[in-house]
């Protein structure tokens, strides 16, 4: 890269849309700042100078395409940003991707492990990944919540049909925080001074989440956000819908630096619109499945 390359380096997923949208701007107009965002399809609007490259996290091919057009497009320069903030659900879990494992799983938990793996060499010294997770991860605050792991299942699921999705969603989000602790125990994550942040944007209205939902299913969502969401949230603060404009906010202040959680701690959780850093969920505290995941996520993505 020559002199007049922005010296810092951002490189986004789930950008074109949603809170995801609201953060690319703001990370965009900061100065000295290159972005490069993969996005599926054509015709994603994006702030001017922002790099679009096609990316469809449905497929693993596509993944390393990406991944090898950032790094040769960088030309040696280091990622100072990765903002993993794509994200999908669908009705059930009959849909595969191009790999042949659950949509759901693949898209938000594989591709993302995989853009991860292969990009984190690439990172700055004192850089920041950023994961974003849902506290739908959660027993204790969402009764959909996996209490178990198991890898194989996820991918290969037994049975589909009506909330099949939604638990999918959510577990695809427990591995999104397994991920991120993952990496945060890597020796050389820590030697090169590499913040990992896990971010629950909480209950947030105006996403793309369910774009891949048939309308009867969109319009149960709406139903249930407006009326049962906004009961709950007299008594459950996290059932409180926020904005996307401020969720992207904080997403941005996550990925710039403005906002660190504190020592020994990654998850990020936004609760009625600010940070707060709780423990998540004891399964996604546990050594033990985080090492089962990202083993068995090595294997299906075929990287050592």
């Amino acid at each position: 890269m020559d002199q007049t390359t922005p010296q810092r380096v951002v490189v986004m997923t789930g950008a074109t849309s949603g809170l995801g949208a609201h953060a690319l701007r703001r990370i965009a107009a900061q100065p000295d700042t290159r972005v490069v965002v993969g996005a599926r399809g054509s015709g994603r609007t994006a702030p001017h100078g922002v790099e679009v490259r096609p990316l469809d996290l449905a497929s693993l091919e596509s993944v390393r395409a990406f991944a090898d057009a950032v790094i040769s497009r960088l030309d040696g320069a280091r990622i100072d940003m990765l903002v993993l903030n794509a994200g999908m659900q669908t009705a059930d879990t009959g849909r595969r991707s191009a790999d042949g494992y659950e949509l759901t799983f693949a898209v938000n938990h594989l591709a993302h492990y995989l853009l991860a793996r292969l990009l984190a060499p690439h990172l700055a010294d004192q850089g920041r990944l950023v994961i974003t997770t849902s506290d739908t991860h959660d027993p204790a605050i969402a009764p959909i919540a996996p209490k178990t792991l198991d890898p194989q299942i996820l991918a290969h699921p037994r049975k589909s049909g009506f909330g099949t999705g939604m638990r999918a969603y959510s577990a695809s989000k427990l591995c999104n925080l397994l991920t991120a602790q993952s990496f945060a125990a890597l020796d050389e994550i820590k030697a090169r001074r590499i913040t990992v942040i896990a971010f629950n944007p909480g209950l947030t209205g105006g996403t793309s989440l369910s774009r891949d939902a048939s309308p009867a299913m969109r319009a149960v969502v709406t139903l249930l956000m407006r009326t049962v969401f906004r009961v709950v949230g007299r008594f459950r603060p996290e059932y409180v819908m926020g904005t996307p404009e401020r969720s992207g906010e904080l997403l941005a202040d996550a990925s710039l630096g403005n906002l660190t959680p504190p020592p020994g701690r990654i998850y990020l959780s936004l609760v009625k619109g600010e940070p707060t850093f709780p423990d998540p969920s004891e399964l996604a505290r546990s050594q033990d499945a985080r090492d089962l995941l990202w083993r068995e996520s090595a294997v299906m993505v075929g990287i050592d």
